[in-house]
């Protein structure tokens, strides 16, 4: 299962109904409960923890892990070795192998090993950052917006918050600076990173062994899934200088051990309002459900069609599959009366005792109100603003080139720095593959006409006399931006000759304003007020129950604690751990339950009473796909890849009698390093004999 940004799963044999019927969540806006929270790193609870656990966490402690954790696109990993060796998840660097494989050499079904420093292979795009510096800029942005409304508020903030980012960083190319909001708005910290372009791919598994058991054990527990790679930061030519790194434990943990996950969580929504939740589950989800549905069947049909389709659309729609189960999950959580009665009832609470302040009704008014009209809005808007602006292309990498060079085309504000960050981002080579684009613009603008109507004046616009088939075919036959040269070239280019330079260029130019448009209004109408509303309400919040309290993901480095441990769910005890040997026990020889081809041919020498993978009570969600799990004395012993079934909701609550994270160890990644995939050069890297 992938804990990428924004993708998890659930199992397919499973009831959602059962399970979201007998879920209660725990997000009680008083102090967190239970091992809840995703912490920030000058936040932590670090007596709470302490007082619990019997640790000894300090500052000094909290810095060693911070310094030794790593962002990578869309996932969470950490630096293992002192020479640049990054531990992460094998569906974090499959993208990767994807990119590097051909179709005579399929690193994604074969697995992929660096016998040598030199066979190690830079993944295109792929980067890695480490937190270097939090700074608390909440008066900065909030003085930016004093007194404005819609888009003056929209721009003076982002002036403002583009000010902070610009000065912390000076241009050095080697850092990226970002300021990100914290409680819904009610806090805003500027994030310094330390970047690395080059990341090079060491080792990643056989795409059988690290996702054993396909949909029908996603998102469930027990587990006998490698779902480890390792990567490696370079800079320079060289690998990079890591001294702040994570001790490697091969030893698995006993039950009941304290666990702690640093990585990056995409994004929760526990503090959205009652009438932001059930637009959520009225409008957003359902139609966001049939789209990817319809988009997973159109890709899934094609990969039918031969090896080489089967090979490059593994990953898309494996990440389609897990999205889709994402939203599934959260819909089934906003449909479940009992879920939606304690949220309405936290927020009742809320509301009632800022009522009984008047000062504070005074200095806040009523932002519950004022967000409910703010979803009268968005309500009109979604519709046009997701076909247009937000989901535009479809998903299509030549569709977001012509759009990033279009756009750059036109803005004259931007620096020097920016433009060259957009060269590097635009130039790297990237494998494109015709078919699969073609799918997904072909996609896109069947959907905008079905959901704007024919009459619409912007599918008007678009389709002109053409149909979404023949479009989609003209523009990505004919199109030159699959050649980063050509990339390159049209950086260079006015808009006007754009326009005469390509097909898909010239497309969206011809429609890119109506884009732009309904962006701006749905910043201006939805974002605004929106974030005017939120800030109000962190501000009740902070003043009713106080500042200790964890915000929303947004991945941004966490910490969250917890300790080994599985679940009992109506009268049936799952526990905590699984065994190697237990993945020779569940195989069946078809798929999804067949064996990887080394996992088969190294049984004799594989240890079966090694753990393979455990559950904790860590509350984590996508986005800390790849997180290391550390012990109480900073060790990693495990990599975080998956929730139960029970974590679904989790984008809205915890749950701490249920709610597991599920962890591949680092006993299994040593045995198979040892066993199946040997490579003593990895080994002898970590410190192990």
């Amino acid at each position: 299962m992938r804990l990428r940004s924004l993708r998890a799963a659930v199992t397919a044999t499973a009831s959602i109904a059962a399970v979201f019927g007998a879920l209660v969540m725990t997000a009680a806006p008083t102090a967190a409960k239970a091992d809840e929270g995703m912490w920030t790193f000058d936040n932590f609870p670090i007596q709470t923890v302490n007082q619990k656990y019997g640790t000894h966490i300090d500052q000094a402690w909290l810095d060693r892990v911070r310094n030794a954790s790593v962002r990578i696109q869309g996932c969470s990993a950490s630096f293992v070795s002192p020479e640049g060796l990054i531990l992460t998840n094998w569906h974090c660097v499959v993208g990767c192998a994807q990119e590097l494989s051909t179709p005579d050499q399929d690193f994604v079904k074969n697995g992929f090993t660096a016998a040598t420093r030199e066979e190690e292979r830079r993944c295109p795009g792929q980067t890695a950052e480490v937190l270097t510096e939090i700074v608390d800029v909440t008066d900065r942005v909030l003085a930016a917006g004093e007194g404005l409304e819609g888009a003056a508020f929209n721009a003076a903030r982002t002036a403002e918050i583009n000010k902070i980012q610009t000065e912390a960083c000076a241009g050095d190319p080697k850092f990226n600076c970002q300021v990100i909001s914290f409680y819904r708005g009610g806090r805003y910290s500027l994030y310094k990173f330390r970047k690395f372009d080059d990341v090079r791919l060491v080792f990643a598994p056989e795409n059988q062994a690290a996702f054993f058991g396909g949909d029908p054990d996603n998102f469930n527990f027990p587990r006998y899934a490698l779902d480890a790679g390792f990567l490696r930061a370079y800079e320079d030519g060289k690998p990079v200088e890591s001294p702040n790194f994570l001790k490697w434990n091969p030893n698995a943990p006993a039950e009941g051990d304290v666990t702690f996950v640093s990585g990056n969580p995409g994004t929760t929504q526990r503090l959205l309002t009652m009438s932001q939740l059930e637009r959520l589950r009225d409008q957003q989800l359902p139609v966001t459900l049939i789209q990817n549905s319809e988009l997973r069947g159109r890709l899934l049909e094609y990969s039918l069609t031969g090896d080489e389709a089967k090979r490059v659309s593994f990953d898309p729609v494996f990440g389609l599959e897990n999205s889709f189960k994402v939203y599934y999950g959260q819909q089934g959580a906003l449909t479940d009366p009992a879920f939606m009665a304690r949220k309405r009832e936290e927020e009742n609470e809320l509301r009632a005792r800022v009522a009984a302040d008047p000062a504070l009704v005074q200095k806040i008014g009523d932002p519950w109100a004022d967000l409910e009209r703010v979803q009268a809005t968005a309500r009109d808007l979604y519709l046009p603003y997701r076909q247009l602006e937000q989901s535009a292309g479809g998903g299509s990498q030549l569709y977001a080139y012509a759009r990033a060079i279009v756009r750059a085309s036109k803005n004259t504000a931007m620096t020097d720095a920016q433009r060259a960050q957009l060269t590097t981002a635009l130039t790297t080579e990237t494998p494109i593959y015709a078919d699969m684009e073609e799918i997904r613009m072909r996609y896109w603008l069947s959907k905008t006409r079905e959901y704007l109507t024919v009459d619409n004046p912007e599918v008007k616009a678009m389709l002109g006399r053409e149909s979404p088939e023949a479009l989609a075919d003209r523009l990505i036959t004919g199109t030159k931006l699959a050649d980063p040269a050509f990339r390159a070239q049209a950086l260079t280019m006015t808009t006007a000759q754009l326009a005469e330079a390509d097909p898909l260029l010239a497309f969206v130019i011809a429609n890119d304003d109506a884009a732009k448009a309904i962006g701006d209004r749905w910043a201006a109408a939805v974002n605004a007020p929106t974030a005017r509303a939120a800030e109000k309400v962190a501000q009740a919040r902070f003043a009713v129950y106080g500042t200790n309290l964890y915000p929303d993901a947004t991945f941004s480095l966490r910490l969250s604690y917890g300790q080994v441990g599985g679940w009992t769910y109506r009268g049936v005890t799952v526990p905590a751990f699984t065994y190697m040997g237990g993945l020779y026990e569940r195989a069946t020889g078809s798929e999804p339950f067949n064996l990887a081809q080394a996992f088969a041919d190294n049984e004799s020498r594989v240890n079966k009473d090694v753990v393979y993978d455990f559950s904790s009570t860590n509350d984590i969600i996508g986005g800390n796909s790849g997180s290391p799990v550390i012990n109480a004395q900073g060790e990693v012993i495990g990599a975080a890849f998956d929730g139960n079934i029970h974590s679904l909701g989790g984008s809205f609550g915890y749950d701490g009698e249920l709610n597991r994270t599920v962890t591949v160890s680092t006993a299994a990644i040593t045995e198979a390093l040892r066993n199946v995939y040997p490579n003593p050069r990895i080994l002898e890297e970590l410190g192990v004999k």
